[in-house]
């Protein structure tokens, strides 16, 4: 056994039941930690719209020995395509699954969010405590102990408490110092909804460019539902304000900006009022300068969310709950060397795939008018027909994430 494992026995307050909260709470319980992880929705949180496990990620979850169980739940995608307004092809993007390269636009690994959150609660519920329909409302800490008080009047004292409450973290704003934003905002926004799936949707995800910076996608998740999304390229405060809003809003809002974008629009803001699931969002990165103070750190999109345009966003929530348990695991009885540690390892990964966002190729990629859509597609086209996208993705010597290597095992592989 390594050293330091077993050595002491922490009591971990983990604040969000998400992605990165229990793949944190399945690798301390490993390490003989006493994991409480408190979720401020009443039941597990297994919804959301469709993620992917790219590089690193993909031998996060290995690990785990996870893997077997999400190839068990893929989604059948088998490429990207971007189609005019009666839905024909103009340009087709294969997912890469020679095995070589990097993925493309597509991974080899879709997965719906809300599955691999059942997979991550199946394996970590007999070992870490659940609490539902409770948040941690504040902390005070000393040198000794932090003490979290909770939503529902109580409190309760732990040896560290982990902010995995996502790219809003309440926790984050309390060891930030006041007045310091976090966010760089990319100028898009993002909606998306599930609609009832029709015998057209096939396996191929479309995207429909439209002018005004605007972009539909439509892609099936199973036999029975499609995934919609309405992106949207603006930068004004209206854009930036309905996130907040309550829902009927925030659906008056996308409907409007929409409503004249041809295609399969009036099928999908039909949909939209009866979807069992709707999100909005601005589409940020979180960049802090520092993710711990004390006897708290922060996990996940709470400390670096690198935003869907990443495609890393689940795997780096993975990778960072893998190096920050590891480091608490193997020094339980120096926490400041520990969160030190975390942060010292994890930074060149988490620069990497948020480097890989580029707020301009964003742009370029989201014409205002219709002759520079015209002119993407058509080069897009070409691309294709040369197989230009195919061979860059296989002869690529690395992936989004780089030849940054994973850490050894936060737990020894005899526990898991």
């Amino acid at each position: 056994m390594a050293e330091g494992w077993g050595e002491r026995r922490l009591r971990v307050l983990v604040a969000g039941g998400g992605i990165a909260g229990q793949a944190l709470a399945f690798w301390l319980s490993r390490g003989g930690h006493r994991v409480t992880v408190v979720e401020r929705f009443p039941a597990l949180r297994a919804a959301g719209a469709q993620v992917d496990l790219r590089g690193q990620g993909i031998e996060a979850v290995e690990r785990m020995g996870l893997l077997d169980a999400v190839r068990g739940k893929l989604v059948d995608e088998a490429g990207v395509a971007l189609v005019d307004a009666r839905g024909r092809a103009r340009a087709t993007i294969m997912a890469n699954t020679s095995g070589r390269g990097r993925q493309t636009l597509t991974s080899e690994y879709e997965i719906m969010r809300g599955d691999l959150v059942r997979i991550l609660h199946d394996a970590t519920r007999d070992d870490a405590e659940y609490v539902f329909g409770k948040s941690v409302d504040g902390f005070e800490q000393d040198e000794d102990k932090v003490v979290a008080h909770f939503s529902d009047g109580s409190c309760g004292e732990y040896d560290l408490l982990v902010g995995a409450d996502g790219q809003g973290s309440r926790i984050r704003r309390a060891i930030l110092p006041e007045g310091f934003d976090p966010y760089r905002r990319l100028g898009i926004h993002m909606a998306y909804w599930f609609v009832p799936r029709i015998a057209s949707d096939s396996n191929i995800r479309d995207t429909y460019m439209v002018p005004g910076g605007r972009q539909i996608m439509r892609r099936s998740h199973n036999p029975t539902e499609t995934q919609v999304y309405f992106v949207l390229r603006e930068g004004s405060e209206d854009a930036s304000a309905i996130h907040r809003a309550p829902v009927e809003r925030q659906q008056e809002f996308w409907a409007s900006r929409f409503h004249d974008a041809g295609w399969q629009t009036e099928r999908f803001i039909e949909g939209m009022r009866t979807s069992p699931f709707f999100y909005s969002q601005e589409i940020v990165q979180v960049r802090a300068d520092t993710w711990s103070k004390g006897r708290v750190v922060l996990a996940g999109d709470a400390a670096h969310c690198a935003s869907p345009y990443s495609g890393m966003g689940i795997s780096g929530g993975l990778v960072g709950a893998h190096v920050l348990a590891g480091e608490i695991n193997r020094r339980p009885g120096d926490l400041p060397t520990a969160l030190a540690n975390y942060e010292r390892a994890l930074r060149p990964f988490v620069n990497k795939i948020q480097g890989q966002v580029n707020p301009r190729l964003l742009r370029l990629a989201m014409p205002m008018t219709r002759r520079a859509i015209d002119a993407f597609q058509a080069t897009t086209a070409l691309a294709c027909l040369l197989h230009i996208p195919d061979l860059a993705a296989r002869l690529s010597k690395e992936d989004r994430g780089g030849t940054w290597q994973l850490p050894e095992n936060p737990a020894p592989t005899t526990t898991v």
